[in-house]
This record gives structure tokens, sequence and C-alpha cells, in this order.
């Protein structure tokens, strides 16, 4: 099994180092070398850094007070505190790549059953770009956080992102200042069912 599947963590306290651009765009095509339904790529990546990433932070809190407010996602209303402190993570890390599905249909609008399935297949391809990023971002020595309480902010980000695309998730990138052990997964006998 590769090393750095072994090895990957989600890190959450970063160096206040900053990151080559050169291991950036390693990690990037690394992304865009991930395997997608047939062949769609749905996929752009906003590296955001800087004075963008400051705006991009702010952005991000006014969709957390919207939503204590007019909440989009209702029944989600217990993860707020989670993702304020997600959106602490992001402001701290020295990158965020801000991960865009170009072929999104937005979360207001009922989708017939073909388009609903293309939204889950291109879910599936940016989630294989997303894991490429990670996996390519361990092997380079650095830390990242995959993220998807962007949601809670969806709204303001599409304005952000003046239409272009729609927000799927962010990777927080950066040298990390933490080593946490692995987590517990599953056993292959409670994740598999065998059938013949």
């Amino acid at each position: 099994m590769l090393k750095e599947i072994l090895d990957r963590r989600s890190i959450r306290k970063f160096q206040d180092s900053p990151v080559p651009k050169a291991m950036v765009e390693e990690i990037l095509r690394a992304g865009l070398l991930a395997p997608s339904s047939k062949n769609r790529q749905p996929w752009k990546f906003l590296v955001v850094s800087g004075s963008a990433k400051d705006e991009m932070i702010s952005v991000l809190n006014e969709g957390l007070s919207r939503e204590q407010e007019s909440p989009l996602l209702p029944e989600s209303g217990r993860y707020l505190a989670g993702a304020e402190q997600t959106f602490r993570i992001m402001d701290q890390a020295p990158i965020v790549i801000l991960i865009v599905n170009l072929l999104g249909s937005g979360l207001h609008r009922a989708l017939p059953p073909e388009e609903r399935v293309y939204e889950i297949c291109n879910a599936q391809s940016i989630g294989a770009a997303i894991e490429n990023m990670a996996l390519q971002a361990a092997a380079l020595g650095l830390g990242s956080l995959w993220i998807c309480d962007t949601y809670f902010s969806h709204q303001e980000l599409c304005g952000w992102l003046n239409g272009e695309g729609e927000p799927f998730a962010a990777l927080a990138l950066g040298f990390p200042a933490e080593s946490p052990s692995a987590r517990p997964r599953k056993e292959l006998k409670e994740a598999v069912e065998w059938r013949e």
C-alpha cells in the first residue's frame, strides 16, 4: 500500500511558513490526473492566499452569520460551531484551494433523474481529485485538511465566484505544526460484504 495512504492525516495546525508555488503546482497536477466520469473533468481549482484568502474567509463568516438567522441547512445547526473552527483553520493555513464544480446545478434546484446521476458522478470525480491532491501533499511533506463545511456559506461563495461554477469543497495546505495519530478505521469485516 502507498506510504502516503498510510501516513496522510487531517492537519488542523499549520506552521507560519509559505508554501513554495512549485509544490502547490505539483499538488494541482495530481488533482488534474484524477479519473473523472466520462472524462468530464468537472473541476476548477482556485488557489487562495494572502488578501484573497482574507476576503474568502470574510465571505465564509458572512455565510455562518446568515446561517444562524436564516439557515440554508436547518437540520445541520448543531455543526455550526465546528464550521467556525474549520474556518479558523483555513485562516491559519498559508494556502487554501477552493474546489469548484464547473458543472454544478446548485443546491436549490430539484434535478431530474439523469441530471442527478451526473451530479453523483461529478461528486465522485471531484472527490478523487481532492484525494489525489491530499496524497501528493503528504508525499511532499505538507499537511492538508479536506473541508466540506464551506456548504454553510454556499450562497455567499457562489456570489464571490461570480457564477463561475459551484463551490464544492476546500483543501487547506501548509507545513504541519502537529503530528496527529491515525484515527480509528473500520476493519474489513465491518465494511466489506462478499457475495458470490
